[in-house]
């Protein structure tokens, strides 16, 4: 049994596949004096794994390949983390680092470790028959949820909660509050999103319900609160909870009108056409009504937003002509849009990447992969890893793109990188794609690069 610094440094995995079974690994434990550091402790915090690898190599002198073996992870990924490249971003794969490195799970928003045990000896054989009375999945996934929001700045509870005189400023922080918490889309899934996003939604709307404010606060609450179900219904969305998505934004678009904010009526519209395309329905009438009711004073990156998803109404719908126009129009807007100009924080995404990535989609979905693989190609080599799920989501059109364009080899090879991504990530859309994929390419089988996608696909 091997031993760091006389301690047991052995611990056990339950295995949620096999019942009680109990496997044993060593792990590549960070010693206490490097987990005290204040640089390898704010690292934890931001869940900055590639820089804790490299302060562990550094302070505690453990190699690359030690903690590859440990956590499960390539040595050649382990060093590219170190060297910023990437991120780890799924919740299993987190708890599987903190147990390896021996992060206590106080530290990153976890449950107690299994091994955080007064005396680090043999796990008592009780541990194992109690296991499953432990907190469930559910609880340490909100608590890791928690700690992700406090990493961001973000404090866990509404801070507004109290019937009052509601002014200007109370709503100025509660809109930075909701551009921070929007940024928890970037590395979450709908999945792992939704409660929260709907909590604060209720939460704003009790405010609207029990306060007292002046006529131009009201107005303001109301844009807050339709910009707030726009999110909820992105959250439920991505997790698959599709009557929920359609509820929240037809919500939102009501409050926009009562507030009278035509950005957000027009993204109210942009949502709802999004989602009906999404459940195979025609979103065409809706994409051009959000066009349509925008003004010259709605914000270029708006517009250029609005123009994207009615270009991929169009693309779904077989409109060539009418998806080229907008993606145009898109493209102009973007040009035109100028660092001055003040766009709200939910359109601040919108750019000359996504607008690539937007065009390569609608190409794919028109079956022009000669002109969809070197928008994507381009679009995708700049995407960071930390955006897990939607890189995933975007890697699967031009996995598409490929198999049209007659090259299996390299579909199945960007296949597997976006199976890779989307484990763990709280999101059904880069799954039902990916599962897409795997159906086009079973035909293939005898290919190696598509054996081994659909051996990983299996597993």
């Amino acid at each position: 049994m091997g031993r760091l610094g006389g301690r047991c440094t052995w611990y056990f995995l339950i295995s949620s596949t096999r019942g009680c079974e109990m496997t044993y690994k060593s792990p590549a434990a960070l010693p206490p004096s490097v987990l005290e550091r204040s640089d390898v402790r704010q690292a934890i915090a931001r869940h900055d794994f590639g820089k804790v690898f490299a302060l562990a190599r550094k302070w505690g002198g453990i190699s690359f390949v030690k903690i590859a073996g440990a956590c499960d992870i390539s040595p050649e990924r382990v060093g590219k983390l170190a060297k910023g490249e990437g991120a780890i971003t799924t919740y299993k794969k987190i708890a599987a680092i903190a147990d390896a490195l021996r992060i206590p799970g106080s530290m990153i928003g976890l449950a107690p470790r299994p091994w955080e045990v007064e005396h680090f000896g043999a796990v008592p054989e009780s541990r194992v028959s109690t296991a499953k009375d432990a907190e469930d999945e559910a609880v340490r996934r909100r608590k890791f949820i928690t700690a992700s929001m406090v990493a961001a700045g973000i404090p866990a509870t509404f801070p507004f909660s109290d019937a009052g005189r509601v002014g200007s400023s109370t709503v100025d922080r509660l809109k930075e509050r909701t551009a921070r918490m929007r940024r928890l889309d970037d590395l979450l899934g709908g999945a792992d999103t939704y409660s929260i996003y709907l909590g604060e939604f209720k939460a704003t709307t009790d405010l609207l319900e029990k306060s007292s404010y002046s006529e131009a606060v009201g107005r303001s609450l109301l844009s807050l609160s339709a910009e707030q179900a726009q999110q909820a219904g992105w959250a439920a969305f991505d997790a698959g909870r599709q009557p929920e998505a359609e509820r929240l934004y037809r919500t939102a678009h009501r409050m926009a009108v009562e507030a009278d904010d035509v950005p957000l009526i027009c993204n109210s519209l942009a949502f709802l056409a999004y989602q009906q395309v999404s459940v195979e329905r025609s979103g065409v009438e809706l994409a051009s009504a959000s066009c349509e009711q925008m003004g010259r004073d709605v914000p270029a990156a708006v517009r250029a937003l609005l123009l994207e998803r009615r270009a991929w109404a169009h693309a779904r719908a077989g409109q060539v002509k009418e998806t080229e126009s907008a993606l145009s129009e898109a493209e102009a807007e973007l040009t035109r849009s100028s660092e001055t100009e003040s766009a709200p924080h939910w359109a601040s995404w919108v750019d000359m990447r996504e607008l690539q990535i937007m065009t390569g989609r609608c190409w794919t979905e028109l079956g022009r992969p000669l002109r969809a693989v070197p928008v994507l190609e381009s679009a995708l080599q700049t995407f960071s890893d930390t955006h897990a799920r939607d890189k995933s989501l975007y890697m699967t059109w031009l996995a598409h793109a490929y198999l049209d364009g007659g090259e299996i080899e390299q579909a199945a090879a960007v296949t597997g990188r976006s199976l890779q991504l989307a484990t763990g990530v709280g999101s059904v859309r880069p799954r039902e794609r990916v599962q897409t994929l795997v159906g086009r390419l079973k035909p293939h089988g005898r290919v190696p690069e598509v054996a081994a996608v659909l051996e990983e696909a299996a597993a």
